[in-house]
């Protein structure tokens, strides 16, 4: 098969090269992008005078018969084209001749496939986004369903405070939104046009990428043509922040993984996301969180496939920078997929509320609020810290909690304390005396509530 360099070489490329360099088995898909960077070129030679109008009639056309035989399996991309980029233009010359031969005018592979794989990017960063604000949607709603429950919060897996489980939900919510910020702001780096960058010196011929940016949609145009085509930092930030959704959603997994086994039981996971056992019949198995979390893993892997092949790398186009697509293509899918099923999981699954209700009477949870209660009276909160901890030991040598205890034992480690001590212990005294911004508050969890359900409408 005749190829695009054939001028200058007198052997055929070896069939186990053609099949080790080849990239259309996984760049075919951006032949969308490929082609609507096509078109936008073309109408930029026309305006420059390089191509004539007819000309450019013929390529939009042939460019949008080729998107739509691509689209139903009609035209079959060839391995001895290597990439998505040259069957185009080969299917482009079989159908129009010479005026499919001007397409590539002012413009290399470099920037071609910079260009592609940017369109993309933006496309990912758009679907990703969507998907994100529908898992958080999927939080606020559970969140709004148990607003006035109240659950163990944990440090070291250790209970720690009681929290309204409305609070740690939002938490994710939280999360989720700096993922989203994240996309954004990626965003600014990967909406910048290589496009006329050419090889990596530009051209002599008059061209205006100015205008071919502006009508991809691209926010800026490159400044530098070596930088343009060797630029892959973009693609390596957004790695980086699908990594970063993975992990939450990964947290997330880990802790409800651990909320759904018998020892604490707070969660029921439905069925329609479970699995069971080919030869235990009781199990219930959290297979969906499980890969939630073991996802993760696959995303590290490929953020640093990136960092590596670009590693070392001089200006300024090499065929390492092939390997960005799989990676990156990969990424996303994980990620997106990682969404999708997150958002219904959060949906389906039930919060046990008697179960966490009855946790919360246990590990002395409200000893800081006794703490807090000292320091009320005046007393250092090292001082108050110590005298709670004795009162603690004491409470635990007794099987009993904090507010059993009675007056006169807590006047023991302290004399401050008062019959109004027992309007700071318990669960549900700790929470609503919780005051502080963005606390555990009812009336803080509330207004976070309030906050999310305004800018995550239905």
């Amino acid at each position: 098969m005749k190829k695009p360099w054939d001028g200058r070489f007198e052997k055929d490329t070896n069939e186990l090269v053609e099949q080790f360099s080849e990239s259309v088995s996984f760049d075919k898909r951006l032949y969308k992008h490929d082609i609507r960077a096509g078109v936008a070129h073309a109408e930029m030679l026309a305006r420059c005078g390089l191509i004539s109008e007819s000309e450019l009639v013929q390529i939009r056309e042939g460019l949008r018969d080729i998107e739509k035989e691509i689209e139903s399996g009609e035209l079959e991309l060839q391995v001895p084209l290597e990439d998505v980029h040259m069957n185009v233009e080969a299917a482009l010359i079989a159908r129009i001749g010479d005026a499919g031969r001007k397409l590539h005018t002012a413009r290399s592979r470099n920037d071609q496939v910079a260009c592609d794989l940017r369109l993309w990017c933006r496309d990912a960063i758009r679907d990703c986004t969507a998907l994100l604000t529908n898992v958080q949607r999927a939080l606020v709603e559970k969140a709004e369903e148990h607003r006035e429950l109240i659950a163990p919060g944990f440090t070291h897996l250790q209970h720690a405070q009681p929290v309204l489980l409305a609070h740690a939900l939002l938490a994710y919510v939280e999360m989720l939104e700096r993922d989203r910020q994240r996309l954004a702001d990626c965003l600014v780096r990967v909406n910048v046009s290589p496009l006329g960058a050419c090889a990596l010196a530009g051209t002599s011929l008059p061209t205006d990428p100015q205008s071919t940016a502006r009508e991809l949609g691209f926010d800026a145009c490159f400044a530098n043509s070596m930088d343009a085509v060797s630029d892959r930092d973009f693609a390596v930030e957004l790695a980086f922040d699908l990594c970063l959704i993975a992990m939450h959603l990964s947290r997330l997994a880990e802790e409800w993984l651990i909320w759904s086994t018998p020892e604490f039981d707070f969660v029921d996971l439905d069925e329609s996301f479970c699995t069971g056992s080919s030869i235990m019949p009781q199990k219930k198995n959290a297979d969906v969180l499980e890969l939630l979390r073991g996802k993760c893993g696959r995303l590290y892997g490929d953020l640093m496939a990136l960092l590596t092949a670009l590693k070392g790398l001089p200006l300024a186009y090499n065929r390492d920078m092939q390997e960005d697509k799989e990676p990156l293509f990969n990424a996303a899918d994980t990620v997106q997929a990682c969404l999708s099923v997150a958002a219904e999981l959060v949906r389906t699954t039930a919060f046990k509320e008697e179960n966490l209700t009855r946790a919360c009477s246990e590990g002395h949870m409200d000893a800081t609020a006794l703490a807090e209660y000292l320091v009320g009276r005046g007393v250092p909160f090292r001082e108050a810290h110590e005298a709670v901890g004795r009162a603690v030991r004491a409470a635990a040598a007794d099987g009993a909690g904090l507010a059993e205890l009675s007056l006169e034992q807590m006047r023991e480690f302290s004399e401050l304390i008062a019959e109004d001590v027992y309007r700071a212990l318990g669960a549900q005294n700790c929470v609503e005396n919780y005051r502080s911004h963005g606390s555990s508050s009812p009336a803080e969890v509330g207004r976070q509530l309030d906050y999310w359900k305004e800018r995550l409408p239905r």
